[in-house]
């Protein structure tokens, strides 16, 4: 072929492969801390949850309360991740994530006292969850702000699905940890001890680097929403994106249907499968899925596979709802395992693409409101699955309610599937525009 142009024509395809480096977020060595102190934050915060949730069963054999756990974990989300974005503008988000941090530890130790004693009681358990619930979202918006200001917006995409990773090793690897404490130390000092595992993370975030207030204001708008009112004004700025509004609608529908539900009903399903009780298969059924989603991470994220795409991002989380059906209904515990760590690669592959694909797609001048909408879809709505599979499951079985739960939401996907088929050549047009 001629030479004169052949440069130009290599040229543009040049750029991609430069996006689509094997974890390049990783490349900054003040990610790479980041990465490894949010895992292990997000270790003991599963740590806690395995414990809690087993010791709560264990008393009280009561659905409504593992409903009400996952109610009271993402409710704040709901309420308060505006505030707690538009006060991150105003202040130091590495303080605020390590006032989280503090939260959590408080909360660790009251468990630990309260189970040590054998005073626990119903509202007290109530309480330390609201408390828990209020410590992520001081810990969840600010990190968004913080990986951003690490990597920039060059390598934001693999940055979050690598932040993603990092909480599925902590969740991966907190399940395991949590049982091993519980065996080696029992519940009591178990949980004690978990409250130690938070450290690396509060201590790292004294010389964290950050934006200056200033510059970030000067960068544009933080994460500001602060009520539904913002939320749906955001909504009607960028009605003409199809691709943020059917992500959006995806990750609110996925967390108001079914969430990490089924999760805090995970001492439910082992005892009807027969390893109800503390132990390696106990732990193994409860890390199943985050185990999936690691494994579903390392191989996107080092092959460059599963190209942010609306359609794919729809197909994946359709079968993530195939796979957690499966789950659900099954009553063999080695098909349960394998279901489970097919719906950890799944959520992991549909949840980090739908947030690269907002992210990328929002206009710069209204960024930080279409990310606070986003986050209060992802993880705000969560709370409705407390009712959807736990509330639900006390009536009817959490068998019956999370397989139908996952009908719903299947439902709601074809229906996006079919707006998407009625916009012929939305469905192309995934990249940001010049300036966003």
């Amino acid at each position: 072929m001629t030479n004169d142009v052949a440069p130009a024509e290599r040229a543009p395809a040049r750029a991609p492969v430069a996006k689509h480096v094997s974890f390049a977020a990783l490349q900054h060595r003040s990610f790479r801390y980041f990465f490894i102190g949010n895992a292990t934050a997000m270790m003991a915060d599963n740590c806690e949850h395995v414990i809690s949730y087993w010791v709560m069963f264990q008393k009280f054999h009561s659905p409504e309360l593992g409903g009400f756990a996952v109610i009271s974990h993402w409710v704040p989300y709901l309420l308060l991740s505006g505030y707690a974005g538009a006060l991150a503008s105003r202040m130091d988000v590495r303080r605020m994530i390590q006032l989280g941090m503090l939260l959590f530890m408080a909360v660790s130790i009251g468990w630990g006292v309260l189970i040590a004693t054998g005073t626990l009681k119903v509202w007290e358990a109530m309480v330390l969850l609201c408390i828990h619930g209020l410590a992520g979202v001081m810990w969840t918006t600010p990190a968004q702000l913080l990986i951003h200001d690490i990597v920039g917006q060059e390598q934001l995409p693999s940055a979050v699905r690598l932040g993603a990773t990092s909480r599925y090793v902590g969740t991966l690897l907190g399940p395991a940890i949590g049982n091993g404490l519980m065996l080696l130390l029992g519940p009591a000092l178990g949980i004690f001890c978990n409250a130690l595992i938070y450290l690396p993370m509060f201590i790292w975030l004294w010389r964290a680097p950050h934006r200056p207030r200033a510059e970030r204001g000067a960068a544009g708008p933080g994460v500001a929403v602060r009520g539904l009112g913002d939320a749906i004004a955001t909504l009607r700025s960028v009605r003409g994106n199809h691709i943020i509004l059917t992500m959006t609608i995806l990750a609110g529908a996925a967390s108001f249907f079914i969430g990490t539900a089924y999760q805090a009903q995970m001492p439910n399903f082992a005892t009807d499968l027969g390893h109800g009780n503390a132990g390696l298969s106990y732990a193994a059924l409860a890390a199943a899925d985050a185990a999936g989603a690691l494994f579903g991470a390392v191989i996107l994220e080092s092959r460059g596979l599963l190209l942010p795409r609306v359609p794919t991002a729809l197909l994946l989380c359709m079968f993530w709802c195939g796979a957690l059906s499966v789950f659900a209904l099954t009553h063999s515990y080695a098909l349960s395992l394998a279901a489970l760590f097919c719906a950890g690669f799944f959520e992991l592959s549909f949840g980090a693409m739908a947030q690269a694909l907002v992210q990328l797609n929002a206009p710069a001048a209204r960024r930080g409101h279409v990310i606070g909408v986003f986050v209060m879809a992802a993880l705000g709505l969560r709370f409705v699955s407390g009712f959807t599979v736990g509330v639900l499951g006390a009536v009817i079985g959490v068998h019956a309610s999370l397989a139908l739960s996952a009908a719903a939401l299947f439902v709601v996907i074809a229906a996006l599937f079919a707006w998407q088929a009625m916009r012929p050549g939305a469905a192309r047009s995934l990249q940001p525009q010049p300036g966003h």
